[in-house]
């Protein structure tokens, strides 16, 4: 593939809700214009796109993937994005590298949540934006009704720059409202005919985008409101300049299957959406944290940002780049700004889904690869300047899983290969709970642990299982109490004895408080730190499930001891013994883990909302309302009931919801539930032995 200058290059990402159709048509915009050889299906997973094992074996894109293609001298680098939940973070990389967004919705399922999410961020992000409404070849695709939708979910802006015509509800043809042509479609070929009877609504849209067009120009604007008509040229810098202040959506309609409606959406990329030179310049930070702007130009410094990373054992660690300004070409110098580090470019590469072509250079403004970079997502690199791009955020894990290896001994083999995930995953995350001892895998849903779980297998041979996580509990007391510890053992010779009476109560606070209150000798200060030491060691343990126990005070307040036999040891022996017999008689309670939880759901949402944390043991502390008809309901929830939410919230809200939960404090566990933590932990202890 030739070089294109900045100007040339449309980066476009194809966003949208899952079964939307975007993976598709990226193929056909791929096939249309020569990029493939084969126009690929997912059903039959052979796609460009869609080309990692998973992917093929679910029909559904899981990850970011690149596909660039050359039309009438424009170079655009198509970026397919996810379009499920629970693998958002490919949709986020795919914004973060773009300069325009074009959002598939189907002409079936009309605006979706996934739709909704995704016009947001690209419109919170700055990205221009286009819509096109796919699925137009199906029976039940309805483009106006599509658009009213449209209309009253995305407001004003949105114009439709291509719309069908139909003859006994069959899509006869298209008509091209910028160029005022209509097409009919045979074998993916366009062919024009005279324009169809339906002038009134016709002449009704292109009104609506005159008035549009009039808002960007002041010189325009005058013309229109003196009566005269925009000409061809006029109009296509109005709605340019529109779709990059963002005051003009373009909506677009056709079927990647037939491959109608593509020849104009084509068109519409590379003439109204802006290039890389007018829109891939970014704000940055130098070296003393003060703003800086980067203009996307060849001839400066280089600044180019690491959007993406695939780690495979075999093929090695690749790291997709997008050129801010200046130039990438091989063995240059760079200073990684996350890392201060010098580091240097190996191989470049063009990437078409997971073929890859040897590259000299990319230039600013371009996308592509680079082979064994030592750089992570979201890392800046730069030569002659220090700046620093903005990281994109992903969203946080929600959803976590206990692994368990299928093989004993693979523990190690699980922390290096998850290591490997994470670089290429930012919303996966992984800890080893010390307390339970248990190597917990978090990400967004089922789906994300299940597709990371494969992957461990196929590509770094480690087979495991998934379990909830076991929670944390605590133990302590809620009376006080006096008790005697006494150790004594004789068996000729030098004995041991220790005698201790300690008073155990319940306080604040997680660790141990020690204290002493002991008068005329009874035990000798140099036994103090033992005894110390032997609750200290024995608190770590509680009686009834073993748990560590917490709020406990005790003060040593009498005891006795042997001039020869008395030892360190047999007094931290003797203050275990008082330990044990003390928490027996201090009537003790299991404590579980309460959490705060931040949850926003769509107003319809909030009834089944408050009934379900009420069945999950929950208190709900308030509700306020949010933005876009959303509300947030505020409540504590205790963490044992919380493993399931994120699947919960999704279901219910039908993605349309997102929470946040943090630990609180610990509380009482009920006294119903006390039985069946004990059990449960006394298997554990079980397996652990």
């Amino acid at each position: 593939m030739k070089q294109y200058t900045p100007d040339k290059i449309r980066n476009v990402a194809i966003v949208g809700h899952g079964g939307s159709g975007k993976t598709t048509l990226a193929e056909a915009l791929l096939y249309q214009n020569g990029a493939s050889d084969r126009l690929g299906t997912v059903a039959d997973g052979n796609t460009v796109c869609d080309y990692d094992p998973e992917e093929i074996k679910r029909k559904a894109s899981i990850s970011l993937s690149l596909a660039p293609y050359e039309y009438k001298d424009c170079k655009v680098n198509l970026l397919d994005t996810p379009g499920l939940f629970d693998f958002t973070t490919g949709m986020y990389e795919g914004v973060r590298a773009a300069d325009s967004v074009l959002v598939c919705i189907s002409g079936k399922s009309g605006v979706t949540v996934g739709a909704k999410k995704t016009y947001k961020l690209a419109k919170k992000l700055g990205k221009s934006r286009m819509i096109f409404v796919s699925k137009m070849d199906q029976e039940s695709a309805d483009f106006y009704k599509v658009f009213e939708q449209l209309k009253s979910t995305f407001g004003p802006t949105v114009f439709p720059l291509c719309v069908p015509f139909s003859s006994d509800k069959k899509i006869e043809g298209y008509v091209d409202l910028m160029q005022m042509k209509a097409y009919a479609y045979s074998g993916g070929k366009a062919k024009e005919i005279p324009m169809p009877e339906s002038e009134h609504r016709i002449e009704g849209l292109l009104t609506a985008i005159s008035e549009a067009v009039a808002e960007t120009d002041e010189t325009l604007f005058e013309k229109y409101f003196s009566g005269e008509q925009f000409t061809h040229e006029e109009l296509v810098k109005g709605v340019r300049d529109g779709i990059k202040a963002g005051s003009i959506t373009p909506v677009y309609c056709g079927s990647a299957v037939t491959m109608e409606g593509l020849d104009i959406l084509m068109d519409a990329i590379a003439s109204l959406l802006p290039s890389a030179a007018e829109s891939a310049g970014e704000s940055g930070f130098s070296g003393k944290e003060e703003p800086v702007e980067i203009a996307c130009d060849e001839n400066g410094p280089l600044v180019a940002a690491v959007f993406k990373t695939v780690a495979d054992p075999f093929v090695g660690k690749l790291s997709y780049i997008k050129v801010i300004s200046g130039r990438l070409t091989v063995g240059a110098d760079a200073v990684n700004m996350s890392s201060g580090e010098a580091t240097k470019i190996g191989k470049l590469l063009t990437m078409r889904g997971k073929k890859q072509e040897d590259a000299a250079v990319i230039p600013a403004g371009d996308i592509g690869a680079v082979a064994k970079l030592d750089a992570s997502t979201g890392d800046t690199l730069c030569s002659g300047t220090v700046a620093a791009l903005e990281k994109a955020s992903f969203d946080a894990p929600c959803y976590s899983m206990a692994i368990l290896p299928k093989t004993k001994g693979d523990e190690s083999k699980i922390s290096q290969g998850i290591s490997r995930l994470l670089e290429e995953d930012a919303a996966l995350g992984f800890r080893l709970n010390g307390e339970t001892h248990q190597q917990v895998l978090s990400g967004l849903g089922d789906q994300h642990l299940d597709v990371a779980v494969s992957k461990l297998k196929t590509k770094f041979g480690v087979d495991v299982n998934l379990e909830p996580p076991i929670v944390a509990y605590r133990e302590t007391i809620r009376k006080k109490v006096r008790v005697q510890g006494k150790h004594k053992k004789q068996s000729g010779g030098h004995g041991q004895y220790g005698d201790v009476w300690i008073e155990f109560e319940p306080c604040d606070g997680d660790e141990l408080v020690f204290d002493q209150k002991v008068v005329g000798g009874a035990v000798p200060k140099n036994f103090f730190p033992a005894v110390e030491k032997g609750l200290r060691e024995s608190v770590v343990h509680g009686i009834l499930a073993g748990y560590p126990v917490v709020g406990l005070k005790a003060t040593l307040v009498d005891g006795s001891y042997h001039p020869v036999d008395s030892s360190e040891m047999s007094f931290k022996t003797a203050a275990s013994l008082a330990y044990k017999a003390g928490l027996q008689q201090a009537s003790p309670v299991l404590l579980e883990p309460i959490g705060h939880l931040s949850v926003t759901v769509p107003d319809a949402n909030t009834g089944d909302m408050m009934g379900e944390l009420n069945k999950r043991r929950g208190r709900v502390l308030g509700m306020n309302p949010a933005e876009d008809g959303m509300s947030m309901i505020e409540a504590e929830v205790p963490m044992s009931e919380m493993h399931d939410f994120a699947t919960l919230l999704r279901q219910m809200a039908q993605g349309n919801g997102s929470f946040s939960f943090e630990f609180e404090r610990y509380e009482q566990l009920p006294n119903q539930l006390v039985a069946d933590v004990i059990e449960k932990a006394q298997k554990l202890m079980g397996a652990d032995e």
